[in-house]
């Protein structure tokens, strides 16, 4: 079974989202980041970290460190669900290709529609399409 999924299964689970996965290169270290809508806690990182180090066991998988943590308030937006679930919020956004010879953007996510990720800049609008996006974060307002 492919590790993402593995993974993605266990944390849901659980009863968690998985919000990332991240292995260093030769995937020795191993980070997985959960998430949930009353937010996450120590005691939620060791429950997923205890069952992904069982599973990891029974599937043979090789790694020597597991890390298990929230997104954090500058979550990384990922799946195309992240931007409705976070429309409103401020982001910034990478793109793969520049647009106008700028690849960064930052202002209010307005949401997703068609596959299209709405952006309301300080120059207005912006329309990205989904897979144009290389990353995506909430920028947290303090």
């Amino acid at each position: 079974m492919e590790l993402l999924k593995l993974i993605e299964q266990t944390a849901e689970g659980l009863g968690y989202e998985l919000v990332d996965f991240e292995t260093s290169p030769r995937g020795r270290l191993m980070r997985v980041f959960i998430d949930s809508p009353n937010g996450i806690t120590v005691d939620d990182c060791a429950a997923v970290s205890n069952q992904l180090t069982r599973i990891f066991e029974v599937e043979n998988v090789d790694y020597d460190r597991l890390e298990v943590s929230s997104p954090g308030l500058d979550r990384a937006l990922k799946k195309p669900a992240d931007f409705e679930r976070f429309a409103g919020q401020d982001v910034q956004v990478r793109l793969c290709m520049p647009i106008a010879n700028q690849r960064n953007f930052a202002g209010v996510l307005q949401g997703l529609k068609d596959g299209v990720v709405v952006l309301e800049t300080e120059k207005g609008l912006m329309e990205i399409p989904f897979e144009e996006i290389e990353k995506a974060r909430l920028v947290p307002r303090f």
